[in-house]
Parts: structure tokens; C-alpha cells; sequence
């Protein structure tokens, strides 16, 4: 015993120090022989696997309100000591239970609630004998009754077996008290202090009292439990064979109450056949009363169908009911403009009846009753009849408004006075029909086209006749002088003249007529688009003269908004309008022929205006407008083409001349013309100007060349003279007109070219027999050595020398030779100074190479030295 409890101590301290710093008390601690089940990772063991004998402690810890108790599992390390492999909570305990499998009653398990939830079996353990099982349970049922305030459900064990046992083994319990600290679940457990008291019986003294008073009746004692349960069971006997004897005894009372039970049988079934004679009755009842309540209810219901069958009737009888003062505007009342609000109020009636007649505004039942066939026939033939009248009126009255405008001369220009179109009176009085068309296009589509037509027939004639009379006098109040110049044909020289009259009011006559009849146009377009109906395709107006407000309109139809609707409204509004505007153009036309005759390149400043006015219309209704001044800038745009091509001919005619010398006339007055242009350029006009630059700059340079080459001994000199020309007249415009620059570049590359042959042609003159020697030395050197070419024949030291004297013999003279050659050549005199310098380098270099091939094929010669010259030449 001794050595028991000498081995407990040494196994708690072995705990303590395994769960040290967690602040816990170790309530009790025990050895286990064998354990089954899932260890967590750290025991790398299966289920069902056998684990290594493992030591049991129970803890707890005390926290501010409440004590938690713990169930540790502890392992030996490698090296004999223990530490911790798993931590189980006892708040968790649910079933304590004995393995009924092992004999021995050491095996036990212990189910925990929240091991529930996953494929966990639940611990198993086997302890060394029965003492330690009971030792470890009772103390586990001891903290979770008084730490915990629950017990679990314990299965297996004898609960007076194990009370018994514990008042037996009290002495042998001692209470452990340390402290200790844990921390998380399965590693450590929160800080804290705890403390528990095992308790030693498993029964209150009350109760152990009750049971030895119990006990006492059978004058046995508390220890002699089996003689009690033996006793209790013979008593139990007894009792149930007095029981059955009773029973036999009271035979005769049974039979009574059989008896008594037979003839209540016999009264239930009486009274069930009378309950199934009156339920026939009452069946029979029943359906006669539903048989009534029917007829009643389709009674009731013919009733209320044939009262609201009249309803409906009389409804149908107010819809077919023509008002009289409807009937009376719409077959023959007066569409004068006193009487158009009746005839609104009438199209607005008819529009709605027409459309309440119709499926599914109304039941198709209704639909196919005869009188409503009829009555709808006779109002679709008023119908037809009110818009035939309708269109014919207002057909009479667009002409007769125009006819009125155009008899009097005061609403045109006239001599002396430029008269602005004003078409607001005949606006205001076509107004006052809007919502009139508006109806009858909802009545009747098919009149609108005729009515269309009529009205762009009779605008258009006041249309071109406005504008015809504005053009007229606009042209004959302008006054401007004609510039007849042919621009890149006759006579350069210093008298040559440019007509510089100003023509700027030419543009400004122009811009004026588009200022005054496009925004015109595009107003009028879109009043039509609004006056006759074509929705959604008259917004966007941007001069702000037309809208919804000033018409009066409203949308009847909504439903013809569509991309569909919209699309095929669309071609029909261009449609009218180029039944509207057609022939006017040709009043703009005019007005461009005559600037044209007076200054053609005026177009340049028309394409400008013309394009500006094209990038401001936007809207649908402006769409024949659009179009209107896309023609007439093509009309500008070919007009300076035509201009441009009569240059391009004046250029052309020069290669019928005969030899010409010096600058040719075009040259000079390009740059002219090209300043003249630049002056005129507005806006989006740059791109017809540089189409000009370049189709007249390409047949100058093609002109050049052949009239160049119609004389072989003068064409080096004919192009570097008109090429420098060129680019000397046309610098300041290339630095800011990338086109010309462009051919600026062309030019200058020409003229080197040129010049570097004329040069090589006066320099070979002059020294031919000195640098063919040199040619032919070079020649040689291709196939000979250097030393061997003075033994051949014609280039030996004795031609060298005689070339040398001839050639180089009064070299001052001859160098003023070729530059009186060059003097006498150049028309051009701003040209000879910077000829002469080419002239002289060009020399130099030639010259330089001769002395070194006489260096090196004949060392031992000398001739002038290149210094020598150098310095020649510059005193010259």
C-alpha cells in the first residue's frame, strides 16, 4: 500500500510537471493499461489500432465565474518522460459506459457530444483492475456533478456496487490540490486558477438514511444488499400469484358484466339502423334542397346576365350614336378658319369611335353583330368623304396662298433693294391647319401623299422665284472689276503686270446669298417635316425658327416611332423634299459661274463657305440641304478645276515656242498665283488648293524638262536658271505650304544636278587634254601595275611632259576663259558668283586628283603643285 501511494505521488508530480505553466490543478492521475482509438496526428495511429499505455489526469481550472474541468491525456516521450498527446473537455461528457465485452469490467468508454459530428470513435481505455476504473469514474462523476452541475449517462455499471465501493475505499481517496496553467483546447487551456474536491460517496446521507430505515424491516443491514435483493424477489412472486387467485375467485362478476356488455351491444345496433334510416332522409333532404338552390342560382344569374346584357347594349347604342353637330361638320360643314375648332372636336369623336369598333378595343362578338357592321360602314364612309374634302380644300388653299405671294412684288427684290424672303405670315396661316393634316393622317394615310405634293408644288415655285430675283440683283449690285490676266501665259520681264483689283466682294456676295436661303431652306424643310406628320425625323433644328409649340402638334400615334416606320418616313420625307427644293440649285449655280468669270480663284474662298455651311447641318430635315450644297461645292470644285486645267495648257503652250533662254515666263508668275491663293484659302479649302499645287508645279517641272531638251547645248543651263528661279520666288510660301515645300526640295535637287554637269562641261572644255590623260592613266591602272604604266604607249614620261606644257602653259588665261564661258552662258547674273565658286572647287578636286596620280606613277615629275593653283585661282 505504501508503494502504491509512494507510486501515485511520483505519477502526479510527473503530470504536474507535463502540464506545467498552465495553472491547473491536478485533481487526480492514474496509469492505463491499454487504450484504444483516435490519438490525434501526433500519435500517427488508425482506428482500431493499440496505442501505448498512457497516463490518465483529471484538472481543473477556476475562472472569474465558473470552473472549467479537463480530461488530459498524457504519453511517455522516447526518453521516459510524459507529455501531453490529447485534452479532452468534461462539459462535454455525455456517456460513461462499460465495454460489456471484456470480462474483467476494467474496459470503459467515453462518449463525448462533440465528437458527434465527425467519424471519430469515441476513447476507450482498460485499466490495470477494477479499483482504478472505479477510482477514475467516480471522480470523473464527482467533478461533472459538483464542478460542471451535470451527470452523464452511465451504462454498464451498478450504481450500489459503485457506492459501496466508494464508502469502502473513502480513506484511500485522497483530495489533490495544485496548481496549475493550461492553454487552447488540445494543446493548453486558458489561464486561470481551479480547484476541486473529490467527493467520497456517490449517494446524500438523506438517501442512505431512507435506505437503512428500509433496510430495517427486514432486520438486515446496509452491507447485506444481495439477501435484500433475494428477499424482494420471492415477495415479488407472491404478490403476482395472489393476483391471479383474485382473479379466479371473481368469475361470477365477469359473467355479469359479459352480460351487461351484450345487451349495450345489441342497443348499438338499434340505434345504428335508426341512424341509417335517417340518414337516407336526410340524404334525400339534402339533394332536393341543392336541386332548389340550382334553379335559384341560374335564376339569379339569368337575372344579372340580362341586366347586364342591357348594360352593355346600351353602351353599344351610345357608341353607334352619331351627335348631330358631328354629323353635320363631317358631311358637309366649312373648313374655314372660324369653324376648324368644330371640325378638330368632330376628327377627334370619329378618330375614337372608329378605333372603339375595332378588335380588341371591342369583343369580337360585338365585332360580328350585323347593326355594328353597319354602323361602322356608314362612319368610315363619312369617314373617306370628310377627308376627300379635306385634302381637296386644303390643296386650293396652299395654291392660293402662293399665288397671293408670288402677284405681289413687294415680298421680291428689287432694283436698288436686296429683299430678305419672309415667309412668317404664310407659316402662321398654315397653322392654323396642323392639327387638322395631323387627323387626317390618322384618318386616312393615303390623302397625305397628295397633299404633300401640292404643297411642295406651290412653295417651290415661290421658292425659285425668291431666289432667282435675290440672285439676279444681288449680281447686279456687286460691284466688282473682271481680272483677265492669264495667269502663267505672255512675257516675264520687269514690266510685266498683275491685275491686283480686290474681288474679295465676289466671296462676300456669295456667302450673303447662302446666308440668307440655306438657313431659309433648312427652316422651311423642317416646318414641312413637323406640318406634314413626319414624326421624330423633324427634331434638331438648329436655328431655333420652327418647333412642336409653334405648330401645335400633338403625337396621336405613338406607335410610329419604330426604326422601321421611322426608316420608310425617312425616304418619303427626302422624297418631298427634293419636291420642294428641286431647281433652286440652279440659282446658286449662277451666282458661281458669275464669280468665277469675274475671279476664278474666288472658288477657293466659295469651297471654304460652301463647306462650312455643309458641317453645320445636322438634322433630318436638312437632309435635301445637305445635298443641295454637296452639288454646289462640286460645281466649285470643277469650276477651279477648269481653271486649273487652262493654266496647265497656258504651261504647255510654252514647249511650241521657239528656243527660249533665261527663265521661262510661268516660273515667276507661279509664285504669283500661288501667293493670290493662299490669300484666298478658308477653311476646309486647303485640300482643293494643294491638288492645285501639285498637278501645276508637275506639269511646270515636265514643261521644263522638254523645252530644256529641245536644245542639248543650252539644257544644263535653261534648268538651273528656271530651277533657282523657282525656289528663289517660291521661298517664303514653302516654309509655311508643306506642298510646296515639298516641291521646293525637287527643285533644289534639280538644280545641283544641273549645275554640277554645266560645270563638269566648261572645266573638261577647257583642260580636255590634261584630264584625259589622267582617265586614260586610270584606265591602265585597272590591268597594270603602277610602275609598269610609264612604258606604255601614250602615257610614257615624255607625253606626260607634253601634255603638262600644253595644258598648263598660261593656266591664268585659260581659267579666265571658262569663266568668261560661264559669263557669257548665264542670263541669270545673281547666278554667276556662286557658279564661279562651284566652278573653281569643282576644279581644284579634279586637279588635286591629277597631281596624285603623277605622284604615283611618276615619282620623280613635277608639275604645279595644288597650292599653287589654289592660290591662281583665288586671285582671279
Amino acid at each position: 500500500m505504501a508503494k502504491s501511494s509512494a507510486d501515485d505521488k511520483e505519477l502526479r508530480r510527473a503530470c504536474e510537471a507535463a502540464i506545467e505553466g498552465t495553472k491547473q490543478n491536478v485533481v487526480m492521475s492514474i496509469r492505463v493499461a491499454k487504450s484504444r482509438g483516435i490519438w490525434g496526428k501526433s500519435a500517427k495511429l488508425g482506428r482500431g489500432q493499440m496505442a501505448k499505455p498512457r497516463v490518465l489526469a483529471i484538472s481543473t481550472k477556476a475562472k472569474a465565474q465558473r470552473t472549467k474541468a479537463f480530461l488530459r491525456v498524457l504519453k511517455y516521450s522516447n526518453g521516459g518522460v510524459l507529455e501531453h498527446a490529447k485534452l479532452y473537455k468534461l462539459k462535454h461528457l455525455s456517456k460513461v459506459e462499460v465495454v460489456t465485452n471484456d470480462p474483467s469490467g476494467c474496459t470503459f468508454m467515453l462518449g463525448f457530444d462533440n465528437l458527434r459530428s465527425q467519424s471519430v470513435a469515441p476513447p476507450q481505455w482498460t485499466m490495470r483492475n477494477v479499483d482504478d476504473r472505479n477510482r477514475l469514474l467516480l471522480c470523473i462523476l464527482n467533478v461533472c456533478k459538483d464542478v460542471l452541475g451535470h451527470l452523464p449517462k452511465v451504462v454498464g455499471i451498478d450504481v450500489v456496487e459503485m457506492a459501496l465501493w466508494a464508502k469502502e475505499n473513502t480513506s484511500t481517496m485522497p483530495t489533490q490540490q495544485v496548481d496549475l496553467q493550461d492553454g487552447p483546447v488540445k494543446d493548453a487551456v486558458a489561464e486561470g486558477d481551479m480547484k476541486v474536491t473529490v467527493e467520497r460517496e456517490l449517494v446524500s446521507q438523506a438517501e442512505e438514511e431512507d435506505m437503512e430505515a428500509l433496510l430495517g424491516t427486514y432486520v438486515m443491514g446496509i452491507s447485506e444488499a444481495e439477501a435484500f435483493s433475494e428477499r424482494l424477489k420471492r415477495e415479488l412472486q407472491a404478490l403476482e400469484a395472489a393476483n391471479v387467485h383474485v382473479i379466479l375467485e371473481n368469475e361470477s362478476l365477469v359473467d355479469e358484466v359479459l352480460q351487461g356488455l351484450e345487451i349495450a351491444t345489441n342497443c348499438v345496433e338499434d340505434m345504428d339502423e335508426w341512424l341509417g334510416i335517417f340518414n337516407v332522409k336526410l340524404r334525400h333532404m339534402r339533394e332536393d334542397i341543392e336541386s332548389i338552390e340550382t334553379r335559384n342560382n341560374k335564376l339569379e344569374m339569368h337575372s344579372v346576365n340580362n341586366k347586364s346584357l342591357v348594360d352593355e347594349l346600351d353602351k353599344l347604342l351610345e357608341r353607334l350614336c352619331i351627335p348631330s353637330e358631328y354629323a353635320a361638320c363631317l358631311t358637309g360643314g366649312s373648313f374655314d378658319e372660324s369653324h376648324m375648332h368644330q371640325n378638330i372636336d368632330a376628327c377627334e369623336w370619329l378618330t375614337e369611335v372608329l378605333q372603339s369598333l375595332e378588335v380588341p378595343n371591342i369583343d369580337r362578338s360585338y365585332a360580328n353583330m350585323r347593326a355594328v357592321k353597319e354602323k361602322w360602314a356608314e362612319l368610315d364612309r363619312m369617314k373617306n368623304n370628310f377627308a376627300k374634302r379635306a385634302s381637296e380644300f386644303l390643296r386650293n388653299y396652299f395654291a392660293s396662298l402662293v399665288d397671293f405671294m408670288i402677284s405681289d412684288k413687294s415680298y421680291f427684290s428689287q432694283r436698288g433693294q436686296l429683299k430678305r424672303p419672309d415667309h412668317a405670315d404664310l407659316r402662321y396661316k398654315c397653322r392654323t391647319y396642323a392639327r387638322l393634316l395631323q387627323h387626317l393622317k390618322s384618318l386616312d394615310k393615303n390623302c397625305m401623299n397628295a397633299l404633300r405634293k401640292a404643297y411642295c408644288s406651290s412653295l417651290n415655285l415661290l421658292l425659285r422665284r425668291e431666289a432667282r430675283e435675290f440672285a439676279n440683283e444681288l449680281r447686279t449690285s456687286t460691284k466688282a472689276s473682271r481680272n483677265p490676266i492669264a495667269w502663267l501665259e505672255g512675257p516675264a520681264g520687269p514690266n510685266q503686270s498683275v491685275n491686283n483689283t480686290d474681288t474679295s466682294t465676289v466671296s462676300e456676295a456669295y456667302a450673303k446669298m447662302l446666308t440668307i436661303f440655306i438657313p431659309l431652306l433648312v427652316d422651311e424643310s423642317s416646318f414641312f417635316a413637323h406640318f406634314m406628320c413626319f414624326e421624330g425625323l423633324a427634331n434638331g433644328n438648329k436655328t431655333g425658327h420652327v418647333d412642336d409649340v409653334d405648330l401645335g402638334i400633338m403625337d396621336i400615334d405613338d406607335n410610329n416611332t419604330n426604326d422601321g416606320k421611322k426608316s420608310s418616313d425617312l425616304e418619303a420625307l427626302n422624297e418631298s423634299l427634293h419636291e420642294l427644293l428641286d431647281g433652286i440649285q440652279e440659282d446658286f449655280y449662277a451666282v458661281v459661274d458669275w464669280a468665277y468669270k469675274i475671279d476664278p480663284l474666288r472658288c477657293i474662298s466659295m469651297h471654304g463657305i460652301t463647306e462650312r455651311y455643309i458641317s453645320g447641318q445636322k438634322a433630318d430635315a436638312a437632309g435635301y440641304v445637305r445635298i443641295l450644297l454637296d452639288d454646289l461645292e462640286n460645281k466649285i470644285s470643277l469650276q477651279f478645276s477648269r481653271f486649273v486645267d487652262e493654266a496647265c495648257h497656258q504651261i504647255e503652250r510654252n514647249e511650241r515656242n521657239v528656243r527660249q533662254a533665261g527663265v521661262l515666263s510661268y516660273i515667276p508668275r507661279f509664285a504669283t498665283l500661288a501667293t493670290r491663293m493662299e490669300q484666298y484659302i478658308q477653311g476646309q479649302s486647303r485640300d482643293l488648293v494643294d491638288q492645285a499645287y501639285a498637278k501645276l508645279v508637275t506639269i511646270m517641272f515636265v514643261t521644263l524638262d522638254k523645252v530644256a531638251q529641245a536644245d542639248s547645248k543650252y539644257e544644263d543651263i535653261l534648268l538651273l536658271e528656271n530651277y533657282a528661279a523657282f525656289q528663289n520666288s517660291l521661298y517664303d510660301l514653302a516654309n509655311v505650304v508643306p506642298t510646296l515645300a515639298k516641291f521646293y526640295h525637287q527643285a533644289s535637287e534639280s538644280y545641283e544636278q544641273a549645275c554640277t554637269r554645266f560645270i563638269s562641261t566648261i572645266i573638261y572644255t577647257q583642260f580636255e587634254r590634261l584630264f584625259q590623260f589622267a582617265r586614260r592613266i586610270e584606265d591602265l591602272m585597272y590591268t597594270n601595275a603602277p610602275e609598269e604604266i610609264p612604258y606604255q604607249m601614250g602615257v610614257s614620261k615624255m607625253d606626260l611632259q607634253k601634255v603638262v606644257k600644253s595644258s598648263l602653259s598660261g593656266v591664268d588665261k585659260s581659267i579666265s576663259t571658262m569663266y568668261k564661258k560661264l559669263q557669257k552662258n548665264l542670263a541669270s547674273e545673281e547666278l554667276l558668283p556662286s557658279l564661279w565658286e562651284k566652278c573653281k572647287k569643282e576644279f581644284l578636286d579634279k586637279y588635286d586628283s591629277f597631281a596624285q596620280l603623277v605622284a604615283k606613277i611618276y615619282p620623280g615629275k613635277t608639275i604645279p603643285s595644288v597650292s599653287e593653283m589654289r592660290d591662281l585661282l583665288a586671285s582671279m
